[in-house]
C-alpha cells in the first residue's frame, strides 16, 4: 500500500465500557490522522459474541462521541472498506483461513485441552517455554480420519516457520522475536469463529491500515500478524507501521487496573470532568507537545501531535493532575457553555427541575463558583442551598452555629441586616466588616463563619456575600433567624 495518505483505526473489543488505556490509543490515533490529514476508522471487534453486546457497543460509540473523537469511517458512518463491525465479516476471514490451509500455511489441529494442556505441563517440568508442540502439524490422511471419528473438533493453526521476525517499531526501534518463543497459533476456533489474530491481521490488510498505535501490550502479537500478512501474500513494503504506547501505570507503579484506580470513562463522564480536560490529559500520558506546557487545546494537540514525541517509557497516571487541568477547562468555559454542562448535573441530582426561573438563578450563581470547582459534580452541592425547599444546616456544622459566641455574631448580624434597603453583596459585606471585624475586632473566619452555615447550611459554599445577593434579604434574614432557634 502507499503510505502517503495515513489510515489508522481504533478497533476495541467492548466487553464493557471504555477505560483510560482504550482512549488514549484512540486519541493517538485520531490525533495522528489529524496531524498528517489522514484517516480515523473505528472498527469495532465482537467476533466474541459471548463478551461483546450491542448495549457495550453502543456505549462505545457514544464515548468516543462525547470525548469529540469523531471518525472517518467506520460505524454509523460507513465507508468504503465496511461493514466495519468484525461479526458482519465472517466470511471475509473463512475465506482466508480457507485459503491458508490450502497454501499449507495453516492447518486443522485435532488436540483436545487436555492433551494441551498435558503438554504445556511437561514443558514446564523440563523448563520449557509451554506453547504447542506440533503434534498436528503434519497428519497423514488416516490420522485425520481416525480424529474426525472420534467427533474430536478441529482448530486452525497457522504454522510458524523457524527464524525469527523483526521489524521496526515507530516508538521502541528494531524488535525482534524468535519463533521458537512464538508457536503455531489458533487462527479459528473449534466452532468456526477467528481469533483475535486472524481477524485484526486481515482487516487492517483489506482496510488498507497504514499505521497500527496500540498498547504496549499488544507487541508480542505482532510476529504474529506479520505471519498472517505473508501467507496473505502481502509485499513488505505494504505492511502497516507498528507504534506501540507505553504503559499506563498506577500511583503504585503498578500497570493501571481496576485494582489500583482505572475506572471507565463513563465514570469520569459523571463525576464531572469534560470532554477536553480528559483528552488534554491522556494526550501527556507517554506523549509531550515538546515544553512544560500542561494544558493544551484540541486543536494543538492536531497540530502539534507525531508518533515521533511519544516515550517509550511507562506513564504515571495521576487523578490530582488530571483534576487540575479539568479545573482550568471549566474557568475557561464561557458562561453559556459552563451552564450547558452544569445543567445536567443539577437536573440529574433533582436540586433543580428544570424551570426558566431556576436555570436564570443558576446562570447568575455560576459565575461565583466557577473558581471554586475542579468537577462538574461539585456544582449541585454548593448551589442546592439557593434550592432547597425545607431549608436545615448540616449536622455536622450544627456545633458551629450554637454555641454562645455564634449565637451573638447571628444577633448582631440580625440587627444590623435588617435595615438595609439596597442589598447587593457590597452593602451586606461593607455592614457587616463595620460591624464584627471593626466594632466587635472579631476575626473574618470567627465573623463570617457562623453566617455563612445559617445561611448556606454548610461550612462550603460559594463566596458568602455573593450567596446572600443571590439567595435575597428575606430569605437569608429568615434563615439567620431560624439558626438562633437551633
Amino acid at each position: 500500500m502507499v503510505k502517503s495518505q495515513v489510515r489508522v483505526r481504533f478497533a476495541p473489543s467492548p466487553t464493557g465500557d471504555l477505560h483510560v488505556g482504550n482512549i488514549r490509543t484512540a486519541l493517538f490515533d485520531w490525533a495522528y490522522a489529524r496531524h498528517t490529514g489522514g484517516t480515523f476508522l473505528f472498527r469495532i471487534e465482537d467476533t466474541d459474541t459471548t463478551r461483546v453486546t450491542d448495549e457495550y457497543i453502543a456505549a462505545a460509540i457514544d464515548t468516543l462521541r462525547w470525548l469529540g473523537l469523531q471518525w472517518d469511517e467506520g460505524p454509523e458512518v460507513g465507508g468504503e472498506y465496511g461493514p466495519y463491525l468484525q461479526s458482519q465479516r465472517m466470511d471475509i476471514y473463512a475465506h482466508w483461513a480457507a485459503k491458508f490451509i490450502e497454501q499449507k500455511d495453516a492447518y486443522h489441529c485435532y488436540c483436545t485441552p487436555a492433551e494441551l494442556e498435558a503438554v504445556r505441563e511437561a514443558q514446564r517440568a523440563s523448563n520449557q517455554a509451554p506453547g504447542y508442540n506440533g503434534q498436528c502439524r503434519d497428519l497423514t490422511a488416516e490420522q485425520v480420519a481416525a480424529y474426525k471419528a472420534q467427533g474430536r473438533e478441529s482448530v486452525v493453526r497457522m504454522r510458524m516457520p523457524d527464524g525469527s521476525t523483526t521489524f521496526v517499531d515507530a516508538i521502541r526501534g528494531e524488535v525482534s522475536f524468535e519463533h521458537k518463543f512464538v508457536p503455531d497459533f489458533v487462527l479459528v476456533r473449534g466452532d468456526g469463529s477467528p481469533l483475535y489474530t486472524l481477524a485484526v491481521a486481515v482487516d487492517d490488510i483489506l482496510m488498507k491500515v497504514t499505521h497500527v498505535l496500540r498498547g504496549e501490550d499488544l507487541l508480542s502479537s505482532t510476529p504474529r500478524q506479520i505471519r498472517v500478512y505473508q501467507a496473505m501474500g502481502v509485499a513488505l513494503d505494504d505492511y502497516p507501521t507498528f507504534a506501540h504506547l507505553p504503559f499506563v501505570m498506577g500511583q503504585d507503579n503498578a500497570k493501571l487496573s481496576k485494582r489500583n484506580g482505572e475506572v471507565s470513562i463513563a465514570w469520569y463522564r459523571e463525576a464531572g470532568f469534560l470532554p477536553e480536560a480528559i483528552c488534554n490529559y491522556l494526550a501527556l500520558l507517554g506523549w509531550s507537545p515538546g515544553d512544560d506546557r500542561e494544558n493544551i487545546t484540541m486543536k494543538e494537540l492536531t497540530e502539534l501531535f507525531t508518533v515521533e514525541r511519544v516515550n517509550s517509557s511507562p506513564a504515571r497516571f495521576d487523578m490530582k493532575k488530571l483534576e487540575a487541568i479539568n479545573g482550568d477547562k471549566i474557568r475557561a468555559l464561557s458562561l453559556e457553555e459552563f451552564l450547558k454542562w452544569a445543567l445536567p448535573f443539577l437536573l440529574n441530582s433533582k436540586v433543580i427541575s428544570g424551570t426558566d426561573a431556576e436555570i436564570a438563578l443558576v446562570k447568575s450563581a455560576l459565575p461565583i463558583i466557577q473558581e471554586r470547582i475542579t468537577r462538574l459534580s461539585e456544582v449541585p452541592a454548593m448551589l442546592k442551598f439557593l434550592f432547597v425547599k425545607d431549608f436545615a444546616v448540616e449536622s455536622e456544622s450544627l456545633s458551629k452555629v450554637t454555641d454562645a459566641a455564634s449565637k451573638e455574631v447571628l444577633k448582631r448580624t440580625l440587627a444590623d441586616l435588617t435595615p438595609l434597603t439596597e442589598w447587593t453583596h457590597s452593602t451586606v459585606e461593607a455592614v457587616l466588616r463595620a460591624s464584627l471585624i471593626e466594632e466587635l475586632g472579631l476575626k473574618p473566619r470567627i465573623a463570617f463563619g457562623s453566617v455563612r452555615i445559617a445561611v448556606t447550611g454548610s461550612t462550603v459554599s460559594p463566596p458568602l456575600f455573593e450567596s446572600m445577593e443571590l439567595l435575597g434579604k428575606a430569605a437569608c434574614l429568615e434563615r439567620i433567624s431560624s439558626a438562633l432557634t437551633l
